[in-house]
């Protein structure tokens, strides 16, 4: 990714180059690949140890998975504040990995209710879902990873592009606090509409595999398709998180630590919180003014920089955790105090969509595969 040379260099190489790029914790080729070799290793202790066998994962299990990852990010943090303080004398690298990661974390829970409708929709039982996120997930590990070197890197070769990040975050923003969650559509996915076309789909309902062999032919299962569905929706979901974390610090280590972190213990998270995903209705909320605070953070700095030669700090670190810290807290009062907001006559009834049992929700995605 990034050589010694690059990352191995001081901390600011410019007053100019100082919102393009850090490197707050030196990082060089070896520590990548350390971090890297820990990931792998804590994912094959989720798929070999955690969950050997498919199964239908208890509220006390996944509480105490969903604490085993927080509690992972939480020690990774403190050692990336102890190192930023060993090269430096400051907070600044783990304060802002803190920021990126809180972020991140709310990002992925307001996303946990699409991956719950593209279930329902294909009728995947709860046995079978883990499977589904773990591959889901090392997908976007990969994406992930794509996008922050292209991000970071487009930064290095177009401080403009820093103006259409924060303007893109804005925009997200407000969209979000206008949009409906609860409007989606699996199956007005491209990817799933292709996989139907051009792949061959056998017509059992399995879902703890990916692929099967029939009269001597290979062919995708459902599961397949709803893999499909997961890796090409987290794209979308990337082309939002990446710039946000990107608008708290511009040192790649910290970007995508912080975002493997909030994303390891999702699967956890999700079957922890699948029962309850409905009642987090004004999260979308916290997070538009999140997206648009880091946005307009961008944009500020950027202008500061270059049209104002001001080459100081213009927000502190400290002061943009807390000020997405309270944003999110604001918007789950309503949900602590139990507070559920009256459905209008326009939105459809929950009794007729909500109770729509699996086996039914899974034949109509059958029944569209083989039409097509």
């Amino acid at each position: 990714m990034w050589g010694p040379g690059e990352l191995g260099s001081p901390r600011l190489t410019s007053k100019k180059e100082c919102i393009l790029v850090e490197n707050l914790l030196e990082v060089h080729w070896w520590h990548w690949w350390a971090f890297l070799a820990l990931v792998v290793v804590l994912l094959i202790l989720d798929l070999v140890v955690f969950h050997r066998q498919d199964h239908k994962p208890t509220l006390r299990e996944s509480a105490l998975l969903s604490a085993f990852w927080i509690g992972l990010a939480f020690a990774f943090n403190a050692f990336v504040w102890w190192w930023g303080w060993q090269l430096h004398g400051d907070s600044e690298a783990g304060v802002k990995f803190l920021t990126g990661f809180v972020v991140e974390k709310s990002l992925s829970v307001d996303n946990l209710f699409v991956f719950a409708v593209i279930f329902r929709f294909f009728g995947v039982d709860i046995r079978h879902q883990h499977r589904i996120l773990f591959w889901g997930i090392l997908g976007a590990i990969i994406m992930r990873g794509i996008f922050i070197v292209a991000g970071v890197g487009l930064i290095q070769l177009f401080e403009w592009i820093l103006l259409v990040f924060g303007a893109f975050l804005i925009y997200t923003g407000i969209h979000l606090a206008f949009s409906n969650s609860e409007n989606v559509h699996p199956e007005k996915n491209v990817v799933l509409r292709f996989g139907r076309r051009y792949l061959p789909i056998c017509s059992a309902a399995i879902f703890d595999r990916f692929f099967v062999r029939e009269a001597g032919r290979v062919f995708a299962t459902p599961a397949f398709l709803v893999l499909l569905v997961v890796e090409s929706t987290d794209v979308l979901f990337a082309v939002d998180s990446i710039p946000a974390v990107i608008g708290i610090t511009r040192d790649p280590f910290i970007v995508f630590s912080s975002n493997i972190w909030a994303i390891l213990g999702l699967r956890a998270l999700y079957f922890l919180l699948v029962g309850v995903l409905d009642r987090f209705h004004y999260l979308h909320y916290g997070l538009s003014a999140v997206l648009s605070f880091i946005g307009l953070k961008m944009v500020a700095e950027y202008a500061a920089h270059h049209w104002f030669e001001y080459h100081g700090r213009l927000i502190n670190p400290w002061l943009s955790l807390a000020v997405v810290a309270g944003l999110l807290s604001l918007s789950l009062i309503p949900t602590l105090l139990g507070y559920t907001p009256r459905r209008s006559d326009t939105e459809p009834d929950s009794g007729s969509g909500e109770t729509e049992t699996p086996q039914e929700t899974h034949s109509v995605g059958v029944q569209n595969t083989e039409a097509r």
